[in-house]
């Protein structure tokens, strides 16, 4: 290594072997690589003061991965958190996909004196959305309060059961006979709960995987966004089998049923595994161990030191030691205390780590503003151009595979392009430029409208701009999520993913509040 430039791993691993320098001043051992731990190091190679101190505990650590993490074999720990990220968004998309069966038994017409009574209608689609939303936000709040006071186990594997059971209910209403008032409102509740519980399980699971390398994270992020392609295929299958409607939807809200308890088994893999017990238990080590280390090799030294003097004999690197640096203030300074070690292992606060990320959260926050403000509360209700057949499948086809297929290609783009890098201005430019789909899928032809023109008639325009709108989508939100955590220590990642998940939740919840007045607009 060059002085003057960023100290290498090789001496990273002196400092942490050593325990001390030969001045007998007590090395980094806190796991963050603070400027006063290495100065302390690098008085006793070097007199010049040159350091960069942007390289600290976490660059070591991510540099160290590589060589000293076990393999993760079999990519299981991949598999498991591709999994967990698609059990994540299986509520929201099975319900979401699901719209037409429920519109059917909503809006259904009654006959009185001869004539057709549409019964009124119960905006399906924004409901659904914005109470789909709302918990997200709420308990994704409640689930930072309750961070420290409900284990991770309950917050995860207990979500999973309560959504296993949902879903169970909502398989279960398919047979049974329910006037429309009713069923909305068991609808929306379950909606609601089943949300409630998807918030604490995508909070806790983002902390989770924010202690993994990076790509874990793109990973996870990849597999809710296929969660979705697998609501549309399962809603596919069922439209094209030659079952009646209540026994094709029966086997519809089954496939969740399946996939939770796969999401659960997942998750009950993880600590088995060697990889995940790695980075999972890492930092938990680093800081139960730090302070007894320091305090053993402190008093070491000064036994050492001691005795040394009492027998009127001083070793020559402490001749050395007092000849390069007598001053008392200095070697007062080189000594950590416990105070000082014990707050350099202490968490950021959260405005700390927000002050870091904050770029991250309004790009992650704006995103979903614009891509729940008109998906799928404006492009369910885009209609087919060539009525027929194909009109069963144009909505599943057109709005909610090519959304999801697309959003899930743009979250797996990112692990092989990285374009703007996180420093870039370009990065939230772009993200506010997707602003144009708004408009743009409100000319499509949307049924019923009132004020707006059609501009896109045709089926092939409106597929163009879903697969652009979901493609981008999908590409700026798993940016945003995957940069977060690296503009923080490794020990405030967890913080950062909580954060990013809130800021998520709000552009999820602003957008649902939009679709409202941009659904009247049309």
């Amino acid at each position: 290594m060059a002085w003057g430039g960023e100290p290498s791993a090789l001496v990273w691993d002196q400092v942490l072997r050593r325990g001390r320098g030969s001045r007998g001043v007590v090395s980094c051992r806190c796991g963050r690589g603070s400027v006063s731990c290495w100065k302390n190091y690098e008085d006793t190679v070097t007199t010049r003061p040159a350091f960069n101190p942007s390289f600290t505990r976490t660059s070591y650590v991510r540099m160290k991965e590589g060589t000293d993490a076990p393999q993760d074999r079999g990519c299981l720990v991949g598999i498991s958190f591709f999994i967990l990220g698609l059990g994540t968004l299986l509520p929201w998309n099975f319900f979401m996909t699901a719209s037409l069966y429920f519109q059917g038994r909503l809006n259904t017409t009654e006959w009185s004196n001869g004539t057709a009574v549409i019964q009124k209608d119960y905006y399906f689609n924004n409901w659904m959305t914005l109470l789909s939303q709302l918990p997200l936000l709420l308990f994704t709040l409640l689930n930072s309060v309750l961070y420290h006071r409900i284990s991770e186990a309950m917050r995860i594997a207990g979500s999973l059961v309560f959504i296993l059971l949902l879903f169970i209910l909502t398989a279960v209403l398919v047979k049974v006979p329910m006037e429309a008032e009713r069923f909305f409102s068991v609808t929306m509740a379950t909606i609601w709960f089943i949300n409630s519980f998807g918030a604490v399980l995508q909070g806790s699971l983002f902390g989770l995987v924010g202690l993994l390398p990076q790509k874990y994270s793109t990973v996870f992020m990849s597999g809710q966004g296929l969660a979705g392609t697998f609501a549309a295929i399962a809603m596919l299958l069922a439209i094209a089998s030659d079952a009646d409607s209540e026994s094709a939807a029966l086997g519809y809200f089954f496939t969740p049923c399946l996939g939770t308890v796969v999401t659960l088994l997942s998750y009950l893999l993880l600590p088995r595994l060697e990889f995940a017990q790695y980075y999972l238990k890492k930092s938990s080590k680093y800081e139960a161990g730090a302070t007894d280390e320091l305090l053993k090799e402190s008093s070491t030294v000064e036994n050492k030191k001691l005795n040394g003097h009492a027998n009127g004999s001083v070793s020559s690197s402490e001749q050395a030691e007092t000849k390069v640096d007598p001053s008392p203030e200095d070697n007062k300074q080189a000594f950590l205390s416990l105070e000082q070690v014990e707050k350099s292992q202490a968490k950021a606060s959260v405005i700390e780590v927000f002050k870091k990320i904050w770029v991250m959260a309004f790009c992650v926050t704006f995103v979903f503003t614009v891509t729940l403000s008109v998906f799928p509360a404006v492009t369910a209700d885009v209609r087919t151009s060539f009525p027929g057949k194909w009109d069963r499948f144009f909505l599943s086809v057109c709005c909610f595979l090519m959304f999801n297929v697309n959003d899930w290609l743009g979250r797996t783009i990112t692990t092989v392009i990285r374009w703007p890098r996180k420093e870039s201005p370009l990065f939230p430019a772009l993200v506010v430029s997707r602003v144009v789909f708004i408009p743009l899928l409100m000319l499509c032809n949307v049924q019923t409208r009132s004020f707006l023109p059609v501009y896109f008639p045709h089926d092939a325009a409106f597929a163009v701009i879903m697969a652009l709108f979901s493609l981008s989508s999908g590409y700026f939100v798993c940016l945003s999520m995957s940069y977060a955590p690296q503009l923080v220590e490794l020990k405030d990642a967890e913080t950062a993913g909580a954060l990013m998940t809130f800021f998520l939740a709000l552009g999820l919840s602003l957008g649902a509040g939009l679709s409202f007045p941009l659904r009247a607009l049309v």
